[in-house]
């Protein structure tokens, strides 16, 4: 059950665009660690593209709402942190080849 959840997670989050970027937060690379406890309660760690992004206060809450639509997610936490530092290498080949890094 954990695994298929963690898939609705994961396909939830694929949702979530940094507005001023045509890129999921995932393939961004923004998404540190997911995880789902036995009482379907989720953690998300992730970080922003900056400490200083315009999207700080809207992103997080947008992960957390997707999340909390699924089915079945009793609570979720989503947690934000700067270590280690964002940078592109941390993008999808995806991210990556639609912003142009390849």
């Amino acid at each position: 059950m954990d695994s298929e959840l963690k898939e609705k997670v994961l396909d939830a989050i694929k949702t979530v665009f940094d507005p001023e970027i045509p890129v999921n937060v995932f393939d961004l690379g923004l998404i540190y660690d997911i995880n789902v406890f036995p009482v379907n309660n989720v953690h998300v760690l992730m970080t922003l593209t900056t400490p200083s992004c315009p999207s700080a206060q809207s992103l997080p809450g947008e992960v957390e709402q997707k999340i909390k639509e699924i089915e079945g997610v009793n609570d979720v936490t989503v947690e934000i942190t700067f270590d280690p530092p964002y940078n592109t290498e941390m993008m999808s080949e995806v991210a990556k080849l639609e912003l142009g890094y390849m």
